[in-house]
């Protein structure tokens, strides 16, 4: 069912898991390094999620030399990597089978809480954050968490920041290609008020030809605490400005004769983005067991690209606007019921309302010829859940769930002036289902059941086609695990999963009417293995192994070949792991390999296959002091040749983008 080249395995088998976690007894989240864990007597943490939970904590974030915050994700077990190194399209995260190419976008992302995904499931604000201002990352994996409706597909990601705390740090570094990496944080708490600032700055040659990028970032935070710190009330201010050049993606023929070059017809490539999140936030603890949370956002992007795929396609401006506004609430309560070990009790309910704005030109040298694509569309959801974590033994614990979402909106056409209602998906339902059983100390079998959706993005939500009523594509999911930690410091995790899509409707994202098109029925699965370990004082191993398959039961009227093929883009293993020692008390030191296979470029499955690597890396970390350190880093040792590739069937050709060779990076860290 599954093959990996032996190389990996040799790792696999050299290596062993990432950082000591946690001792989580009644859960199944791995925790990988420090997590600050929030108190029993709040809401539910993510960890109470009984599906594939991981926690990242900021001790293995801060001294990450990334170009991107999605390249934070390659420290986390079975999250794929789709690195397109174009400008302000740097790359995205995707997982559990769904790709990254963004024609279904199955992860929610949060920052802070706050929803923060782009319309189409994109997700561009998650790069106004940076490594010194990130305190955790929570990855939950599955279709039984009932907090989040749209975009939840396959799961969702939460980056949380620092709030809080007495503490300056700083970290200036520079690396090949002119990298130069800036990043100042400020914490400042007394009296019940806390501040915190954050200022970012990253400029680049970039490995290829006219591959420049330069971007500033900024967030200001403000929450105070009064009765006693019964209550809490925020507000968070973000922005992000970034400025790029694109190399522009080379034919096979230009690939093998210059991986860096930039062919003259890209020349003007390039993209400029702007983005700000404000955010409210308000916690009140009622009584020992009550509690309540509530948030209000705005969410704005403003982004504009010009590109020349080249090789007959024809060039063109791309420019979105999109404003989002949305609130938040939820209620916990923690009664004592006789007869029960512990009950929880958790509602919520969320409201979006996004307006939004595409439009499209044909153009030559940035100079508009005419325009192809001119919409504006609105697109609201509400939605509403309500859990009960209910301990029935000391050993067994079960999560009921119940969500439902309802969408509304209103598309119009600026070059027709038509206009048009969004599609009758009527209550969207989602039931789910969670278990876990204690077999003994440090062994926990848990299970779930749930159903996410997927909903038409852009203008695929709506009812154009007046002979189709498209209803929602519902997501059935279960996963079944072992989370295991046999001895002090060695934990690991087994599990079981597989998703079945109905009617699963993938954008078209070259098209000018920015539609979707019918895939059919899909069948993801896999399997899922995680072991970390630590060796004494000095030495931390990790190795995380996801084998995944995807299939197409159903093919969809318009592509009747693809039934029985792979999902495009989809690699049959992900591979994350390294290892760490503390050579002196002051001089600490890690290697790390991530790989995947490869895949096919189209739903039928007729391209050859691309997309493999195994890329290692270096790094060390030297404790000048108490408050001074420098990191080192080594990025793709071997220098490997790998590449992003697509294919356009308008053209019947195939489309890359060379990843980066081998670089070296240093930055001095100060921390007071």
């Amino acid at each position: 069912m599954f093959r990996i080249k032996s190389s990996v395995c040799m790792v696999l088998l050299a290596l062993g898991s990432l950082a000591q976690a946690v001792e989580s007894g009644e859960d199944s989240a791995v925790t990988l390094g420090e997590v600050r864990v929030q108190s029993a007597a709040g809401g539910l943490p993510a960890r109470s999620v009984l599906s594939s939970v991981n926690l990242l904590g900021s001790d293995q974030i801060e001294n990450q030399n990334i170009k991107a915050p999605w390249q934070l994700f390659n420290l986390m077990p079975g999250v794929m990597m789709t690195e397109f190194g174009m400008g302000t399209t740097s790359g995205k995260l995707s997982f559990r089978a769904f790709n990254g190419e963004g024609e279904v976008n199955a992860v929610k992302l949060l920052i802070d809480g706050i929803p923060s995904n782009s319309n189409d499931g994109n997700m561009p604000y998650l790069d106004m954050l940076a490594p010194l201002d990130i305190e955790s990352i929570e990855l939950v994996k599955g279709t039984n968490d009932p907090r989040y409706g749209l975009h939840n597909i396959a799961g969702n990601a939460n980056l949380t920041t620092r709030i809080g705390g007495n503490y300056t740090r700083a970290r200036v570094g520079l690396g090949s290609f002119a990298t130069r990496d800036l990043q100042l944080s400020k914490g400042i708490e007394e009296n019940g008020l806390a501040q915190n600032y954050f200022l970012a700055y990253q400029a680049g040659d970039g490995w290829r030809d006219h591959a420049f990028s330069e971007k500033f970032s900024g967030a200001g935070k403000w929450f105070f605490s009064p009765n006693e710190g019964r209550s809490n009330f925020g507000l968070i201010v973000r922005a992000y400005q970034q400025v790029a050049q694109e190399a522009g993606y080379l034919s096979p023929a230009q690939l093998r004769a210059d991986r860096r070059q930039s062919p003259a017809s890209n020349d003007t490539d390039g993209g400029e983005r702007a983005m700000q999140q404000i955010s409210l936030h308000a916690d009140h603890q009622f009584s020992d067991r009550v509690y309540g949370s509530a948030k209000a956002y705005l969410n704005h992007i403003d982004d504009r690209r010009w590109l020349d795929y080249g090789q007959g396609t024809t060039p063109q401006e791309r420019a979105i606007q999109e404003t989002h506004k949305g609130v938040i609430g939820t209620l916990t309560w923690r009664p004592v019921v006789s007869g029960l070990y512990d009950l929880a009790i958790e509602s919520g309910v969320d409201a979006e309302w996004q307006d939004n704005r595409s439009q499209r030109y044909t153009i030559s040298q940035r100079v508009r010829s005419a325009q192809t694509r001119d919409q504006q569309f609105d697109l609201n959801i509400a939605g509403a859940f309500v859990q009960a974590v209910i301990r029935l033994t000391e050993n067994l614990k079960i999560v009921p769930a119940y969500r439902v979402d309802r969408v509304d909106g209103s598309y119009t056409n600026l070059r027709t002036g038509v206009n048009y209602a969004i599609n009758d998906f009527g209550v969207i339902s989602q039931p789910k289902l969670s278990a876990l059983y204690t077999l003994a100390p440090g062994y926990s079998l848990y299970g779930n059941v749930g159903r996410s959706f997927q909903i038409g993005g852009g203008t695929g939500a709506y009812h154009v086609n007046p002979l189709v009523d498209q209803t929602p594509s519902l997501n059935d999911g279960w996963e079944a695990g072992l989370k295991f930690k046999p001895l002090a410091g060695v934990e690991g995790r087994v599990a079981l999963w597989r998703q079945v899509a109905s009617n699963e409707m993938p954008r078209v994202l070259y098209g000018d009417d920015n539609d979707v098109e019918a895939i059919g029925k899909t069948r993801r699965q896999g399997i899922d293995l995680e072991l970390s370990a630590r060796l004494g004082d000095r030495t931390r191993v990790w190795s995380f192994l996801s084998l995944q398959q995807s299939k197409i039961l159903q093919a969809g009227a318009t592509e009747p070949e693809a039934q029985g093929k792979e999902i495009d883009h989809v690699p049959p293993y992900l591979v994350s792991a390294g290892i760490e020692h503390r050579l002196l008390p002051a001089l600490r030191v890690s290697a790390t390999v991530n790989a995947q296979g490869s895949y096919y470029l189209n739903r039928k499955n007729s391209t050859d296959k691309f997309g493999a690597y195994t890329l290692l890396n270096l790094s060390a970390n030297y404790q000048l002091n108490r408050t001074t350190s420098l990191d080192f880093q080594v990025r793709n040792v071997a220098n490997e040749k790998y590449e992003y590739a697509w294919y356009s069937k308008d053209v019947d050709k195939t489309f890359h983008s060379p990843g980066e060779g081998r670089s070296f990076f240093a930055a001095l860290n100060l921390a007071y």
